[in-house]
């Protein structure tokens, strides 16, 4: 409805503070996503049903991905490697919920394709949010530069966003990729392990960092407490020193 009345230059009373919101856009008050800010709430439609956003997490780690599209083919394969990856997230508390500009019916079409060719049959295994009015994707400001220049002259789409949002609902990672370029999920399997370890243990990880590998005693830490607290640990400089975790 939102694109149809952008398209006419429709404007019904009710609909006109929400298009007035876009037509009239103002830079200054875009949405600022950032390290740390509170992950924004929302009530939305699923194909798992309605849901309030900050009430789906509860008390988990979550992790939102969005999608410009339905039945586009790099997301088709990304969608089927993350149900296929879930019960890895399982294990660490990780919640996984996608999103795409299309309804609940269109994502349902779009689920019997991805376990037709990417989860070899089996079950697709968490929710779609359905963002056709495109409120998700403004509120997490999941803009190209291009669609962001061109806000208040046409409806836009999203990008291939995903964000890591801790118990707290804090943002703790965000990541946007192109269209041509399918994202990585060990990578976020990864960077949710590192997060947690961090949480845990007070230290930083290294990169290319894996479960198991040594560890960084940040550099606020003195030597002696360091020794206090971890045992033993390798002081390559003053400030790079390795440790178990």
């Amino acid at each position: 409805m939102f694109k149809q009345l952008i398209r006419s230059g429709v404007r019904t009373p009710a609909a006109a503070p929400r298009l007035a919101r876009f037509i009239s856009f103002d830079a200054a008050k875009q949405p600022r996503i950032r390290l740390g800010s509170e992950a924004p709430n929302f009530d939305v439609d699923t194909t798992e049903g309605k849901i309030n956003f900050h009430n789906w997490i509860g008390d988990k780690w979550a992790i939102l991905f969005s999608h410009p599209a339905d039945f586009t083919p790099v997301c088709t394969t990304e969608l089927g490697a993350f149900s296929k990856l879930k019960p890895e997230f399982d294990k660490r508390g990780v919640k996984l919920i996608g999103l795409s500009t299309e309804g609940v019916p269109s994502h349902k079409e779009w689920i019997k394709d991805i376990e037709e060719v990417v989860t070899n049959g089996a079950k697709f295994e968490f929710p779609i949010i359905a963002d056709e009015k495109l409120e998700v994707s403004y509120l997490y400001d999941m803009l190209t530069e291009a669609d962001f220049q061109q806000i208040a002259k046409k409806p836009v789409f999203t990008v291939r966003s995903v964000f890591v949002i801790d118990p707290a609902k804090k943002v703790r990672l965000i990541m946007t990729y192109p269209a041509s370029t399918g994202r990585n999920t060990a990578e976020v399997l990864r960077v949710v392990d590192a997060l947690q370890k961090a949480d845990a243990k007070s230290i930083a990880t290294p990169v290319n960092w894996t479960e198991g590998e040594d560890v960084i005693i940040p550099p606020t830490v003195s030597d002696e407490a360091a020794k206090e607290k971890f045992g033993d640990f390798n002081k390559v400089k003053p400030y790079l020193r390795f440790t178990k975790a």
